[in-house]
């Protein structure tokens, strides 16, 4: 048997420098918490700040349908508005997905419609009345923010 011992020591520096951004991470977070730092900016907050108005507006229902399309309908009239095919509407089933896992979460049904607003500043977001939640299309980028925008040809203003 040999006797072999390795005596290695652990650099200190980097367990310092982790050290120290872990406590700087949680000091800011804290600050956030607290107030002392201020948060990023809330779009609805941001508009009702500088005064932005609803330029165009639509109430929308999304049905699934049996084919895995899906049906987007006006809240007023019923009329269909568009008709997405089956593998396509990447980005419109996506956000919807996640505004009605939210609703089902809180045992919330189809009922209200989402309603899709486009503002005077140009931002466009999609607001769901039950639970509170925005999104704000415009965040994606033109492609996918432009993909709701269509949504309201149409619309009253």
């Amino acid at each position: 048997m040999s006797d072999h011992h390795h005596n290695e020591e652990i650099p200190k520096g980097p367990l310092v420098m982790i050290a120290g951004l872990a406590l700087l991470s949680f000091a800011f977070a804290s600050a956030t918490s607290a107030g002392l730092i201020a948060r990023d900016a809330v779009p609805s907050e941001a508009r009702a700040e500088t005064g932005a108005v609803a330029t165009s507006e639509r109430h929308l229902y999304f049905h699934d349908e049996h084919d895995g399309g899906v049906r987007i309908e006006d809240a007023s009239s019923g009329a269909v508005v568009a008709l997405i095919q089956p593998g396509t509407g990447g980005f419109i089933r996506t956000t919807m997905r996640s505004l009605v896992h939210v609703r089902r979460s809180k045992g919330i049904g189809p009922e209200t419609p989402f309603l899709l607003t486009e503002w005077d500043n140009g931002t466009l977001s999609l607001s769901d009345s039950e639970t509170g939640k925005s999104i704000e299309l415009g965040s994606f980028g033109p492609d996918n923010r432009q993909a709701f925008a269509v949504l309201l040809e149409g619309a009253e203003a």
